[in-house]
């Protein structure tokens, strides 16, 4: 706010005022909104979504990573894929949404075009992947 002092002093006020809500306006748009239809859940909460029998598991990784390892029963819907919209249309609307990737960066992308799509529960695994495997817990290529 170095600039002030360029002020005559009758403006100083007004204009410290609108630099600082400037920051704040900055500052509160960088902050992620935490919304009703998507859920970030821990990798132990992330489990007990898993054993409903209606979800949908989706790894929204590439093949290749699917490949290196995977939760039990997951669907590979590669978020990297032209085709991802499409490809998400074997899923039922109705039916919860579990995703996850390699940290939770792709996910979340993926949650949030889950969400535009009209998808009514989606859960993302926090951390990812990797949080997964920090837990402790099994991947698909650990169990064979």
């Amino acid at each position: 706010l170095f600039f002030v002092y360029l002020v005559p002093n009758k403006y100083k006020m007004k204009v410290k005022i609108a630099a600082l809500s400037v920051l704040l306006i900055g500052f509160v748009s960088c902050i992620k909104p935490k919304t009703d239809e998507s859920n970030l859940a821990s990798p132990a909460a992330f489990e007990k979504l898993m054993q409903d029998e209606n979800a949908q598991l989706v790894d929204v990784r590439t093949p290749e990573e699917y490949a290196e390892g995977h939760l039990k029963n997951a669907l590979n819907i590669s978020i990297s894929f032209d085709n991802f919209e499409s490809q998400l249309e074997i899923l039922d609307k109705n039916k919860p949404v579990l995703v996850y990737c390699k940290m939770g960066g792709r996910s979340a992308k993926a949650a949030a075009k889950l969400k535009e799509l009209g998808f009514k529960s989606i859960s993302d695994l926090d951390g990812g992947i990797t949080s997964w495997n920090e837990a402790g817990k099994l991947t698909e290529v650990d169990l064979k």
